[in-house]
């Protein structure tokens, strides 16, 4: 299985009204997106809440996302996040112990310490040297704080063991558009990692998209990177915008949880919950888009 044309759901954590990650409410949140048309799942993503887990519950976010992709022969992602050259590596190696062995791991720029572009290269030839799997990019400016050139990103596409980079810049910026039109080698895949700017992006060619909102209407996800329809991309964009009015992943927890598929809406700490206002913006949104599954909003 290839990362082309594949649209990546890249999985809240459901936590139990005692505040516990619920596994058994993941495990069904997997398989009913998988059933709607997803093609991948990512673990431990930004959406994930990862860095409000400890490392036990990683790991069984991890084992479980895992073992339902096993299952379906989905595409199996997880994220490492780190500013740290040698604490990143540590992380990867330790993906070679779970019991189900991700296709990919999805890496992030390194945050906070800006090495610059070259540092950044540096960075993704040291992990991909030693990584057990192959590593996806992540480009994520409004996290790192580090830009690329074009000819940086290019540099990094051409690392033996980087297979595909998620590009999340927060527009259709002239180094996306370069990129799709004279695309890196062979095998190397471009994927949308803004949601409301996915459909753009893969009107103009990307391979797919990591896409958070697709927690929520995954079968018209699928239906626009199978078809390309332009208005049904306008429309989920709209979307998009919405479940991304508060901090993510705060409105998709809540338009989850009204819809009945979490447990509670609940996120953790730096993260307060979706206001009724934003969650209800979004699910007016998603009923057009779903009219025969909008179901009663629960817990309003």
């Amino acid at each position: 299985m290839t990362l082309a044309d594949m649209i990546h759901v890249p999985l809240i954590t459901p936590f139990g009204s005692a505040g516990q990650v619920d596994t058994a409410a993941l495990e069904a949140l997997a398989h009913q997106v998988l059933d709607d048309g997803a093609t991948g799942l990512v673990a431990l993503g930004t959406t994930a809440e990862a860095a409000a887990l400890d490392g036990d519950e990683r790991r069984a976010v991890t084992e479980t996302v895992g073992r339902v992709c096993r299952e379906r022969g989905a595409r199996f992602t997880v994220g490492v996040a780190g500013g740290g050259t040698r604490t990143t590596a540590r992380e990867l190696a330790a993906l070679a112990d779970l019991p189900v062995r991700p296709d990919a791991a999805l890496v992030t720029v390194p945050s906070f310490t800006r090495p610059g572009e070259q540092g950044v290269i540096a960075h993704f030839r040291a992990l991909a040297a030693s990584a057990p799997v192959p590593l996806i990019a992540y480009h994520v400016v409004l996290r790192t704080g580090q830009p690329l050139s074009l000819a940086a990103l290019r540099e990094l596409a051409a690392i033996p063991g980087v297979t595909g980079m998620k590009y999340a810049t927060g527009a259709v910026d002239a180094e996306i558009v370069a990129l799709l039109g004279d695309r890196p080698a062979a095998g190397f895949a471009l994927l949308a990692g803004d949601d409301q700017f996915a459909p753009a992006l893969l009107a103009l060619g990307a391979d797919g998209a990591i896409a958070a909102s697709a927690h929520l209407a995954t079968a018209r996800w699928a239906e626009l990177a199978a078809t390309g329809d332009r208005a049904l991309g306008h429309r989920l964009a709209a979307l998009s915008a919405a479940l991304f009015r508060e901090p993510n992943p705060t409105v998709i927890k809540a338009a989850l949880h009204a819809r009945g598929r979490i447990p509670t809406p609940d996120v953790r700490l730096p993260l307060l919950p979706a206001g009724p206002g934003s969650r209800d913006a979004a699910l007016d949104l998603l009923a057009a888009l779903e009219p025969l599954a909008a179901g009663p909003r629960l817990g309003t």
